[in-house]
């Protein structure tokens, strides 16, 4: 309200600082003997409810993606931190967990290395593709948490090496306070869901998570940050031996790949292809332990990059099984480039509708794919049918299918039809009276200088087989 002895509006109210989240049974000691893990695992068989599940891994310092440590919380339970890599096997913790739902935040990030330990879930619920779903502009879990719960949790332990041992206090409680609150977390996104009327999306949504598998990424290599710099086949196959030859040794080794050479350095040895030892640690980037250790086997890497035959070298662009770029489909095939401009439209409309966020409503992925190879019939049930069926192949759940393929099948007969019209129109214009062969260059040869009366006009359109056709 105004205040009254200036007439002037009053400063808004700050508000009331959120609290910061803390462990409500302080940190527990980390479980690395078979006597802990043994009666840790009876805890957890005894308690009740869903069971939150997290995992550590050491991006950017290995390059394996297996867990250095796994935190779990159940009720009557408490929370225990794991540390996998001082077992064999936990088939004791998975056989605790049994067939409880597991509650996980960003599942795909933590179920492949959850798995390499013999850990799989029979049921999950995934807070971050919950809000998602509920249309959350930001989904991170300190976010969540701090919007749906009011309470701060600090992340400034997010990108440490959880390889260390023995790993310190503060990152272990770092790493409890992740599963801290998520059981809570889970029970109001659920009601939200209900409330929205999106509960039946997300059930699909992670039952289709239980079977989440990495990609395998073809040509690995070509993700090489600078790629777009470089010039020619051959440089192409250079920045391949390296990226090739530094993944292997970064394997054996176990660590991540940048910290050998990085990216700009495979790049700029590519593109100088230096044949001597002192000429490729003079390269920008080739400094450090990786770059003079391995020096004999990056110079054996350009060797062979130099020696391939041409029809061995890679192109430019990659040849995969989808479609092309979207940005080409308007030469190679208007009618497909028109078909993803009202598909793309009518998703954007549906996703606005439905308040979820475009990517998840439709891979674009599987939007290119049926709309660059559509099904054959233009006959609006036969075609509405297949599309389903397409879009069921490419992997999409019910829900999806359902919202998606009729303005899919829309698309598809909207693009033909404006074809078919612009056919006709042009069929019905008057044309202009066919030339004969030879008469443009007779009437240039005739013609009256320019300002006579009387001149042939004359006809300036490419000839036969000009290469402007």
């Amino acid at each position: 309200m105004a205040d009254e002895s200036t007439d002037q509006p009053s400063a808004p109210a700050e508000a009331a600082p959120v609290a910061l989240l803390a462990l409500s049974e302080g940190l527990p000691p980390v479980i690395d003997t078979p006597d802990a893990l043994a009666a840790y695992c009876a805890a957890l068989a005894a308690g009740s409810g869903p069971v939150a599940i997290d995992a550590e891994r050491a991006s950017g310092y290995r390059y394996s993606n297996r867990a250095y440590l796994i935190q779990i919380k159940r009720e009557g339970a408490g929370i225990g931190l794991i540390d996998p890599i001082a077992f064999p096997d936990l088939a004791p913790l998975a056989e605790a967990i049994g067939d409880n739902e597991w509650i996980l935040h960003a599942a795909t990030q933590d179920l492949p290395c959850l798995a390499e330990v013999g850990l799989y879930p029979s049921a999950l619920f995934d807070t971050e593709l919950a809000g998602r779903l509920l249309n959350y502009p930001r989904v991170g879990l300190a976010t969540l948490v701090e919007v749906l719960l009011e309470r701060h949790l600090r992340k400034e332990h997010s990108a440490v090496d959880w390889s260390t041992r023995p790993l310190p206090d503060p990152w272990l409680e770092y790493a409890a306070l992740d599963v801290e609150v998520l059981v809570e977390l889970r029970d109001l996104l659920s009601r939200q869901l209900d409330e929205a009327g999106k509960a039946d999306w997300a059930r699909q949504e992670f039952e289709h998570l239980r079977g989440f598998q990495p990609t395998v990424r073809v040509d690995a290599w070509r993700r090489t940050s600078g790629l777009h710099k470089v010039r020619g086949r051959r440089t192409l196959g250079a920045v391949r031996a390296l990226w090739e030859t530094r993944d292997r040794i970064a394997r054996e080794r176990d660590v991540t790949p940048g910290r050998l050479i990085p990216d700009a350095a495979v790049v700029a040895a590519a593109t100088a292809m230096p044949t001597s030892r002192g000429a490729l640690l003079s390269t920008q980037g080739f400094h450090g332990r990786g770059a003079s250790r391995y020096a004999n086997e990056w110079l054996a890497a350009l060797r062979t990059a130099a020696e391939l035959p041409e029809d061995e070298l890679p192109t430019r662009v990659s040849h995969g099984d989808g479609p092309p770029a979207p940005r080409t489909w308007a030469d190679k095939d208007p009618v497909a480039a028109r078909r993803l401009e009202l598909a793309r439209a009518a998703v954007a409309t549906i996703s606005e509708e439905r308040e979820v966020p475009l990517e998840n409503l439709l891979t674009p992925d599987s939007l290119r794919r049926v709309m660059w190879a559509p099904p054959s019939t233009r006959d609006p049930v036969e075609l509405l049918e297949a599309v389903i069926d397409q879009l069921r192949g490419l992997g999409a759940r019910s829900w999806q299918v359902g919202l998606t393929a009729p303005a899919l099948s829309r698309a598809i007969l909207d693009a033909e039809a404006a074809k078919a019209a612009k056919v006709a129109k042009d069929s019905s214009e008057p044309k202009a009276p066919a030339k004969r062969k030879g008469q443009s260059r007779l009437a240039s040869s005739v013609a009256e200088p320019e300002g006579e009366a009387g001149g042939v006009p004359v006809d300036d359109s490419p000839s036969e087989g000009s290469s402007d056709e």
